[in-house]
């Protein structure tokens, strides 16, 4: 089968499509046909070792998972002896490292039924961002309705998703954008937009019961000048590139603050896949309550220009290559 592979940590130049055997399931295993496979900050991440220090985990020289991608949507093409709620034919989206490829393997328990209102492509961006989305406001913030909350890098891939969460939880949104995205997060539902290029939210006067922070773009003391005396502040894991530490310096300064102050300051690192949350998601799309900004597609062919795109771009919503 084709696949992205990459053996050395690097620009976009480092991932090469190539023949590699076609995986086999395991016994709680599903073996997905990918018809599509969604971007996100991770693959980039991932592809570079950045921040350097995650290296010590990823593998020193080349990151020990080889294939690219991680979220993705398709047809289950073969199950392992041990699933039961999965057939062949069926339509499914998940997470799982390995999705820029003709087929992948994927835990039975990180992968399910895609949302009947969506197409494969629309799927395929909701696994990463929206397990991040929805569990950043929903289990670490504890976001409840009637509070205001604040959403720093609303137009990006987790920021679209969190809008539209937020909204559907009944609170009121504010979403921070550049002028170029300010239409589009008002669109999602956002009741009112700061454009970042204008205004430092930082400095407004106005106070939110939950900031979410998903661009690392200013700091602790800055984020907590936005936040009410018992507000929450939710630190995400984004960053630039070539970053030693990159965001995890926000993550942990926020750590060693809050025993020692009233506003919760709590990180968002990782959320594990969950064939639950997944669930929860096709729910929300299936209502209308959960739509995905697609910026742009690429083959998969051109996975490396989509990477370099998504890297460097500053995308509207999600990128997505189609298999």
């Amino acid at each position: 089968m084709k696949a992205v592979v990459q053996d050395r940590y690097g620009s976009p130049d480092v991932l090469e499509l190539r023949d590699v055997d076609k995986p086999v399931p395991g016994d709680d295993e599903v073996l997905v046909r990918v018809r599509a496979a969604g971007l996100n900050a991770y693959d980039w991440h991932l592809m570079r070792g950045d921040p350097y220090v995650a290296r010590l985990a990823l593998g020193p020289r080349a990151p020990r998972a080889r294939i690219r991608g991680r979220d993705f949507a398709g047809e289950v093409a073969a199950v392992g002896r041990n699933v039961r709620d999965l057939g062949l034919g069926d339509e499914v989206f998940g997470e799982v490292d390995g999705t820029f490829a003709e087929y992948v393997c994927v835990p039975d328990a990180w992968v399910e039924r895609k949302p009947a209102a969506l197409t494969f492509a629309q799927a395929a961006t909701l696994p990463l961002a929206g397990n991040t989305a929805l569990r950043g406001l929903r289990d670490v913030a504890g976001l409840r309705s009637g509070q205001h909350v604040l959403i720093n890098g609303a137009s990006g891939g987790v920021g679209t998703f969190a809008v539209q969460i937020a909204k559907a939880f009944g609170a009121e949104v504010t979403g921070v954008c550049s002028t170029r995205n300010a239409e589009l997060v008002r669109s999602l539902g956002a009741d009112h937009v700061v454009d970042y290029t204008r205004e430092d939210f930082t400095r407004s006067g106005r106070r939110y019961d939950v900031v979410l922070d998903l661009a690392a773009s200013q700091g602790i003391a800055g984020l907590r000048r936005a936040l009410t005396p018992t507000g929450t502040l939710v630190l995400g894991s984004g960053g630039s590139p070539g970053q030693f530490l990159g965001a995890p310096v926000l993550i942990l300064q926020g750590l060693a603050l809050s025993p020692f102050v009233r506003q919760r300051l709590r990180p968002l690192v990782g959320p594990a896949p969950s064939k639950a949350v997944l669930a929860e998601l096709r729910e929300l799309a299936d209502s209308g309550r959960l739509a995905p900004v697609i910026d742009r597609t690429y083959p998969l062919g051109e996975a490396p220009e989509a990477v370099r795109y998504l890297e460097e771009e500053h995308a509207r919503g999600k990128v997505v290559v189609t298999v």
